[in-house]
């Protein structure tokens, strides 16, 4: 194979920025539906998107990942979500319809075929025959891009995919992820310019099995012609993650950084965040950044945040930097977070002063633990929705609160050596004192955020909370963080107390009607 070609631009068109459209879905009229579906392939520019908004991708109906074409600004879910919040009395529910093409920066990729024609893509619905998707318009088109030159390399060094079948192979998925924060661009040729932190899914056991020659070519290979000398620099790094496993979790424990720089940085909520290849990251950028910046509004001042389901703590941090909040406590099951966590609060500014923790711990633990001493507590569970142990205190809240009143905090009476979880959390957390000294409180949280990736356990959830009247919902905003699918990101603020609308009228004397000629 000739080089010569690598030296072309890539055949997939870079995005330019596109201004996001909150609609108002009470007053929104339904968008008439599109005359033709042989539309030209719509730029992403800065107008407002058409109320066509057609997807207009080759891999539809083969690939898994969209599941439909049309409207894509305004999923059918908003109006069943729209109804929803308004039968608990939030009229005023607002759906974001975001960046609608080229939104993902963060993708994970099955690796399948032969080494002469490799396959890298998703896998077809219901099966795991994978689908290639060369020109993905999810996809930041730099995505696209490094899975071509990824699929080059592989037919120069014979790089054998995997086979589910047999256990054979080399390459088992790819993981892209791209950075759009570089601040030596201007602010309005970034995310067309994002570069691609790429991660290979090797079938060993580490850098010392056979064929790590072919690993080490091929990284090599990425490096020369998407790195920063290459003519289009495309690859902000090439990371390494060992999996000999034959079950279907992608990454193995092992990770090794190959080449370009170790930490990839972006910049959302305010904040600079480190994205470790290990860790969580949202797929879409954008549209995280506009949620962070509506939950900013949601936090008074000064206040006290727990945040449970915190992953690598960005929301967190984002609240201790924009709100100047007293403490903020994040919560992560997953231990690969920690590292991501203590280099975005190194890069906070010197002007946040709050006590800020991240503990490696399981909420639905004695998730009291928790929330004791926080006036707002932030919840981003997994899609299948919050845990039934967190569920029952919260609607219990109320109750508890005045045990705890009454008794102190209940967690301090038991001794650590009676809960080793208690021990571990504490020898695998992180803490950044304030520089000013804060009474402890014993309070519970009067204000609960949800931010939700699944409707359905979402509904659950809500009409949990919502019956035993400990909660009533204030506000509710919807974000299309996955468009060309039935999904809704929903940030859902909830009040305690049961609301102005469903308070009990008091009893009193009814009052007698005067005696008038016009009653005799």
């Amino acid at each position: 194979m000739s080089f010569l070609s690598l030296l072309s631009p890539p055949r997939f068109s870079l995005i330019t920025s596109q201004t996001t459209t909150t609609f108002a879905v009470h007053s929104s009229p339904s968008p008439p539906p599109p005359t033709s579906i042989s539309l030209p392939t719509p730029p992403i520019s800065d107008q407002s998107p058409p109320l066509s908004c057609a997807l207009h991708c080759s891999h539809f109906n083969s690939c898994s990942g969209c599941t439909h074409e049309f409207n894509l600004h305004r999923p059918a879910i908003v109006d069943e979500a729209s109804v929803f919040f308004k039968n608990f009395g939030v009229k005023d529910f607002s759906f974001d319809t975001c960046r609608l093409w080229g939104w993902r920066c963060r993708a994970k990729l099955a690796v399948r075929g032969s080494a002469s024609d490799p396959v890298i893509g998703l896998y077809e619905e219901g099966t795991h025959n994978v689908v290639d998707i060369p020109d993905c318009k999810a996809h930041h088109p730099n995505i696209n891009a490094a899975v071509d030159l990824l699929r080059k390399g592989m037919v120069e060094f014979k790089i054998h995919p995997y086979d589910e079948d047999q256990g054979t192979g080399l390459l088992r998925y790819v993981q892209m992820a791209v950075t759009t924060y570089n601040t030596s661009l201007p602010a309005s040729e970034r995310y067309r310019n994002g570069k691609v932190q790429l991660s290979l899914v090797w079938n060993s056991r580490n850098e010392n099995s056979p064929f790590s020659d072919r690993l080490d070519a091929l990284a090599k290979f990425l490096w020369k012609y998407g790195g920063p000398n290459s003519k289009h620099h495309l690859i902000h790094s090439v990371w390494v993650n060992f999996q000999t496993s034959t079950n279907n979790i992608i990454f193995g424990n092992r990770w090794r950084h190959l080449l370009g720089e170790r930490d990839l940085w972006e910049h959302v909520g305010g904040i600079d965040v480190s994205m470790a290849p290990s860790s969580f990251g949202q797929a879409n950028t954008r549209a995280f950044d506009s949620l962070l910046r509506k939950l900013h509004k949601y936090v008074p001042y000064g206040t006290s945040v727990a945040d449970l389901y915190a992953g690598a703590g960005v929301i967190g941090l984002s609240l201790a930097a924009a709100r100047k909040c007293r403490s903020v406590k994040c919560v992560e099951v997953n231990k690969e977070s920690k590292l991501s966590f203590e280099k975005t609060a190194e890069r906070l500014p010197v002007s946040v002063d709050s006590s800020i923790s991240w503990h490696h711990a399981d909420t639905s633990i004695e998730p009291l633990t928790w929330l004791v001493g926080a006036d707002v507590v932030v919840v981003d569970p997994p899609r299948k929705g919050l845990d039934p142990s967190l569920v029952n205190l919260l609607r219990n809240i109320s109750s508890v609160e005045r045990k705890v009143n009454i008794s102190g905090s209940p967690v301090a009476k038991v001794k650590d050596e009676k809960r080793p979880w208690v021990i571990r959390s504490k020898e695998a957390s992180l803490q950044i004192r304030s520089q000013t000294v804060h009474e402890e409180s014993q309070a519970l949280p009067r204000t609960l955020i949800y931010i939700s990736c699944g409707w359905e356990s979402f509904k659950e959830d809500c009409k949990m909370l919502l019956s035993s009247k400990a909660w009533h919902l204030d506000k509710a905003h919807g974000f299309n963080f996955f468009p060309g699918t039935q999904s809704i990101e929903v940030l859902a603020v909830f009040k305690r107390g049961p609301g102005v609308g469903n308070k009990k009228k008091k009893p009193g004397k009814k009052k007698k009607k005067k005696t008038t000629l016009k009653n005799i």
